[in-house]
């Protein structure tokens, strides 16, 4: 298993309660929009977004009973929005995971 494969694993197995998924479906966009617009000189609004965007995050773990994956690595910031991606395109197009069963 690579390395990416190793932490979209272990974030995934973070999140498994729907209503934290639901919490990180809409905060992680929000989040990144957020910093999109701050950069563009709208800032109050980019950080209005950024502030609620990790309030949605961190009710979504307080639902669940754990904590941020991002306190394990950093690298967990950049998994967070591949692993929200990957979530909608499962949700949209039907799942990606494979049985490992033979009928």
């Amino acid at each position: 298993m690579s390395s990416f494969d190793h932490y979209m694993a272990q974030y995934d197995h973070e999140h498994t309660n729907a209503w934290n998924k639901i919490l990180h479906g809409i905060g992680i966009p929000v989040i990144i929009a957020g910093i999109i617009l701050a950069a563009l000189t709208f800032w109050r609004t980019g950080l209005g977004l950024f502030v609620g965007g990790w309030i949605l995050l961190f009710a979504g773990h307080r639902i669940e009973g754990n904590k941020p994956a991002f306190f394990q690595g950093l690298v967990y910031f950049l998994v967070g929005p591949v692993w929200i991606a990957k979530e909608l395109k499962d949700a949209l197009f039907g799942s990606s995971r494979r049985s490992t069963t033979t009928p």
